[in-house]
């Protein structure tokens, strides 16, 4: 019990949300590693922190159908979740990816709620950005920045009328469920999952906004192989969220969907027409993973 004490009093002290982010520093690589244009933006938090964020325009020659905000996960920093965006500016969509206050060249310190701060300072960046006026504007959400994005836009109710979509991909329903998760991770704080979990703020979770956020359709990508957020919490948020609404189920690990043509393109055909869209369910097509080796056995080529 004294050890439980001790770890009590200390996520007390040092704020229970700080169970949820897990920020690396620097910038082990750019965009130009993987051959994309770019260039660094900095934007500044209405507390007077400077965030670093990349812009990628649409690739050169294509026509520009829109702007993608793209909020990553709770772990590292924009360099390593570049995965989930650099698809999109050869289709025309511009991007904007920013580092939360703690992550890689952002100042400050993550925590909640001043972090929604953060996703504020990325909207006010979009409505003085001149390429973006005029053009769609999407949410692309990934585990944690998705259940932040919820949250915030129905504080922001005025921002849910800017925007022609959000795209969820591996959202936790739940800040005390991530909590929970992240406890497990250690023998020291295993068995102490339960009461600790308890202490992480849980009132701004997702599945707790999720029925308010009435003002713009939503897909919500889910795998059923994920590890890390279980299914469930794609399940909730989808029953929880007034239509239109698309919850489209994928394979793979953790936010690793874009890793698949299949689902690149099911976001590209959605964002076409996010109203009447329906989903492009092709599980039972495609064999559990790994892939085997056996041609005969590889999945389909994916639909034109």
């Amino acid at each position: 019990m004294r050890i439980l004490g001790i770890f009590c009093l200390l996520l007390t002290l040092s704020g229970c949300s700080s169970l949820l982010f897990y920020p690396e520093p620097g910038q082990p690589f750019t965009p130009e590693k993987a051959h994309l244009q770019f260039r660094d933006v900095t934007l500044t938090t209405a507390d007077g922190l400077k965030l670093h964020g990349w812009w990628l325009p649409a690739k050169q020659g294509v026509e520009v159908k829109g702007t993608v905000l793209h909020l990553h996960g709770n772990g590292g920093n924009l360099s390593m979740h570049l995965g989930g965006s650099w698809w999109l500016p050869e289709a025309g969509y511009q991007v904007l990816l920013v580092d939360y206050r703690g992550y890689g060249l952002s100042e400050g310190k993550p925590s909640l709620p001043a972090i929604y701060q953060d996703i504020d300072a990325a909207f006010k960046w979009l409505d003085q950005a001149p390429e973006v006026k005029g053009k769609p504007l999407i949410v692309l959400g990934q585990s944690l920045g998705g259940s932040m994005a919820v949250h915030y836009l129905v504080q922001h109710p005025q921002r849910q009328r800017q925007l022609k979509a959000l795209v969820l991909d591996g959202a936790p329903a739940s800040y005390r469920d991530v909590g929970r998760y992240a406890l497990t991770t250690s023998w020291l704080t295993w068995p102490f999952q339960v009461p600790l979990s308890w202490l992480v703020p849980d009132g701004d979770s997702a599945i707790n906004s999720m029925a308010q956020l009435n003002g713009v359709p939503k897909l919500i990508y889910h795998s059923i192989d994920d590890q890390l957020v279980p299914l469930s919490n794609g399940i909730r948020l989808y029953q929880a969220a007034p239509p239109p609404r698309v919850l489209q189920l994928t394979r793979g690990g953790h936010v690793q969907t874009f890793a698949d043509p299949v689902w690149r393109t099911v976001m590209l055909r959605y964002l076409e027409d996010p109203q009447h869209f329906n989903g492009l369910r092709r599980l039972g097509e495609i064999p559990n993973y790994p892939v085997p080796t056996n041609s005969k056995d590889e999945p389909p080529e994916s639909p034109q």
